[in-house]
């Protein structure tokens, strides 16, 4: 480019500014929105890696088992080792809190050893003082208030020998940084009590502290030497390595969510571009004719377009990144002066990495927005320079009839595609409605010119007699320019439409929850215990209160085709018929088995048994570690009186409720708070809240690209009154008020935004509610689901209240520069 053509462009950019300050803003938001999302990203990770090394400790050496367990004597074989000082053995086993009503805390606890050496104690104490002897613990934060414990009292803590015994607290763990016991109620006892309260025991660690001046990774060695086997020793910085190392997946996980939702805004961000730009090109058509009147050719004309496009996508980028650093960097203050994070210290200020390539994304970005606008302003013949306005359509390049064939291609594979997902019934289902929803929105978007104005106009009908004359003037006007207003509510029509999609799709799975679990599940309750047999009196117990439907279940480990293997039985009559499976365990008759086999038989201790398919889930269902399920009379004949009762199904009987039943389980259960009881109910609870938090993240992250659509409900507006200053004019020579004139363009900017908002909110509940059946598979109508959600609804209002307030404070800027226009200036206007 010659340099009087670069002044030439740098000069006609700085004068174009001020109307491209909207469209850099929208640009400025998605860029500053994506270092946000790295930088959030990035401190999640770091505070996981932060986490696992926490757990680590101050040990100099680390020793962790290979394959199989350590050796018996690993603390004495590793005392041995020259330089060491000191070594702790880590033990971890579980038990259970019981609660002031008898029973034990639904989430069975993890029981740790407390080294005797200060130096090699891993866990962090929040309050109190650490045990020093028997019958003395310290428990986490969480569950002593669930048990109304403090340092000083006493709790209830359930004996690996049976039994329960009552022990002082001393103290609190801060289990706010440990990934190991954040997760679970943590009981910390010292290494000679472990024994006492936790089954299962084992040996997962040995902490080793060597002499001042030793060389850690020299005793690392030798402590591998001496121990054998697969263990393996690390030294403290090894160790914390080794911790970190699910960092790396994590990240590429959180990222990826992260950035889809960045792309969302970026592209609503490409839309407002695309759309400015069309329309101050267009309406500086009679100038860039002049311009190839004077002997500019094409290739220069685009190029000019280009290095416009350029500058504005240099400059709305580095104010993105400026804007996107200092949020940063606030909250990265923010978390560390009012976040208890104990001693995790995060950053949400990503790399210059980070900064380099969002900028880069920016300034691409608008380049490709820019690109269509540009090869249409290229296309203006200079003839157009005689025309008596300087505004006027540009030529769309491409082939119009090339464009419909694709767009309908578009809707009738993405049509088809959703269809298959929402009533096919695969396991990827929801892939397949993703894929369908894509595609039938961008056609959509193609044909937005042919459905938004016509909408437009039906929304204007409600503004006739409220607003009378300046209504029906700002419908008319939308109305008149379809291309215009169908590229300003698109928009928003793609924001929207995401986040009602996204916002139905878990509303109704969080509906259809307890009906979806109840359907798969074979009974509400089941009976969990770490003897692996429920006793007889817990039984007779449970048979005693008229409440429940008690179904046990028996359980043999048998030789099936030559390999140990947990043969199940039950009686089916007491399980959930709706369950998968039930239906053919009750058609089944002695001789036959249910099994997830391709064979049709199968040998089972010597007898040869028929094999039914279709139902392969059922075993499992019953017993987690069963994979075989017979009648009980074919068990009894294939293990005579070895069988033991494993665990109990329970199910409400008649119309007892849930809540009812819980309370004649616990009951029942008060002589064995060793019993575990597992809810579906329980599990829904924890689910459900899962789905709220995902919700809320969802709704956030998508308000960025509901911001970016408002400007690119603005920028219009702003750059049409310049064009429509001799209609202002002639409006208010002929008796119109200038507040009537700033109604007019609010009602204008309203209707741009509740038109794409509206269209959106229709995609969105379609794609959102055929979501919903693809992961609810049947088991409950979507809509009746989304009935029972609860606040999705009020969600899906909010969001068109929020449209309608972007609309009124996207029409400030043009009714304040419309209020100040002079009458006689403005009819002189052309």
């Amino acid at each position: 480019m010659s340099p009087s053509l670069f002044t030439f462009t740098v000069k006609d950019f700085r004068a174009q500014l001020r109307r491209l300050v909207l469209t850099g803003a929208a640009v400025a938001v998605g860029v500053a929105f994506l270092v946000l999302s790295v930088g959030g990203a990035g401190a999640l990770v770091q505070s996981y890696e932060q986490s696992a090394a926490a757990d680590v400790g101050d040990a100099a050496v680390q020793v962790v088992p290979g394959d199989g367990p350590l050796p018996a004597d690993a603390s004495a074989r590793a005392a041995r080792v020259p330089e060491v000082t000191s070594v702790a053995e880590r033990l971890a086993g579980h038990a259970h809190v019981i609660a002031p009503s008898g029973r034990p805390l639904d989430d069975r606890a993890l029981v740790t050893s407390i080294a005797a050496d200060p130096a090699l104690r891993w866990q962090r104490l929040g309050a109190g003082r650490w045990p020093e002897g028997p019958g003395e613990v310290v428990l986490d934060r969480e569950s002593a208030g669930r048990v109304g414990a403090e340092p000083g009292g006493t709790v209830r803590l359930t004996k690996a020998g049976g039994g329960t015994a009552d022990v002082r607290l001393t103290g609190l763990l801060d289990t706010s940084a440990s990934q190991a016991l954040g997760s679970q109620p943590a009981i910390g006892v010292p290494y000679a009590q472990v024994g006492t309260y936790a089954t299962g025991v084992r040996a997962t660690h040995l902490d080793l502290a060597v002499a001042p001046g030793a060389d850690a990774l020299a005793v690392a060695k030798a402590a591998k030497k001496a121990l054998g086997g697969k263990a393996a020793a690390y030294t403290h910085a090894g160790a914390v390595d080794n911790a970190r190392q699910g960092g790396g997946t994590m990240y590429a996980a959180v990222m990826t969510a992260a950035l889809s939702f960045v792309l969302i805004a970026m592209a609503v961000a490409r839309m407002v571009v695309t759309n400015t730009f069309s329309v101050v090109l267009a309406q500086r058509a009679r100038q860039l004719a002049l311009l190839r009147c004077v002997g500019t050719d094409r290739d220069q004309l685009l190029r000019i377009i280009r290095r416009q496009g350029l500058l504005l996508g240099v400059l709305a980028s580095a104010a993105g990144l400026a804007a996107g650093g200092a949020a940063c960097a606030l909250g990265t203050a923010l978390l560390a002066g009012f976040a208890d994070l104990g001693p995790i210290e995060v950053s949400l200020v990503p790399g210059p990495w980070t900064f380099g390539l969002a900028g880069a994304f920016g300034v691409l970005l608008t380049l490709w927005a820019v690109r269509r606008p540009a090869r249409a302003a290229a296309a203006v013949p200079p003839v157009a320079a005689l025309a008596a306005s300087g505004a006027a359509k540009l030529p769309e390049p491409g082939s119009r009839a090339v464009r419909e064939a694709v767009s309908a291609l578009m809707l009738v594979a993405g049509a088809g595609l959703l269809v298959l997902g929402a009533f096919g019934g695969s396991a990827l289902s929801l892939l397949v409605v993703t894929l369908g929803a894509i595609l039938t929105f961008f056609a959509v978007l193609r044909y937005a010119r042919h459905l938004l104005p016509p909408l437009v106009g039906l929304l204007g009908l409600a503004l006739r007699r409220p607003f009378g004359t300046v209504g029906r003037l700002s419908v008319q006007q939308l109305r008149a320019d379809a291309r215009r207003t169908a590229a300003a509510s698109s928009a928003m029509l793609v924001g929207v439409t995401v986040a009602v999609s996204a916002v139905t799709a878990i509303g109704a799975t969080r509906g259809g929850l307890d009906s979806m679990l109840a359907d798969r599940m074979p009974a509400v309750f089941a009976l969990d215990t770490d003897a692996g047999r429920v006793p007889a009196d817990a039984i007779a117990a449970l048979r005693a209160e008229p409440g429940l439907t008690v179904t046990p279940v028996r359980t043999a480990t048998l030789a099936v085709d030559g390999r140990r293997t947990v043969v199940a039985a039950a009686d089916p009559a007491g399980l959930n018929p709706a369950a998968e499976g039930v239906g053919a365990a009750r058609a089944l008759r002695d001789g036959e088995a249910i099994a997830g086999i391709g064979r049709p038989s199968l040998n089972i201790a010597g007898t040869r048994l028929t094999a039914v398919s279709g139902a392969a889930a059922l075993p499992v269902s019953l017993y987690p570690e069963a994979t075989v399920y017979v009648t009980g009379a074919t068990l009894d004949r294939l293990a005579p009186g070895a069988a033991v009762v494993s665990t109990v199904l329970l199910d409400p009987a008649g119309d007892t409720g849930h809540e009812a039943a819980r309370a004649a389980v616990d009951r029942a259960l008060a002589a064995h708070p060793e019993i575990r009881i597992a809810d579906t109910g329980s599990d829904a609870d924890l689910i459900r809240s899962m789905l709220d938090r995902m919700m809320l993240v969802v709704t956030v992250l998508l308000g960025f690209s509901i911001a970016i659509a408002a400007l690119g409900v603005a920028a219009p507006l702003v750059l049409t009154v310049e064009e429509r200053t001799r209609e202002f004019g002639m409006l208010r020579a002929i008796g119109l008020a200038g507040e009537q004139l700033r109604r007019m363009l609010t009602l204008e900017s309203v209707l741009l935004a509740l038109s794409g908002a509206v269209a959106g909110t229709v995609l969105g509940l379609v794609y959102g509610t055929l979501a919903a059946r693809s992961v609810l598979a049947g088991h409950v109508s979507p809509l009746e689901a989304l009935a029972a959600s609860g606040g999705t609804a009020l969600t899906v209002l909010a969001i068109l209240a929020a449209t309608v307030l972007t609309g009124v404070a996207a029409s400030v800027l043009p009714a304040r520069r419309v209020r100040r226009m002079v009458v006689v200036d403005a009819l002189q206007a052309v």
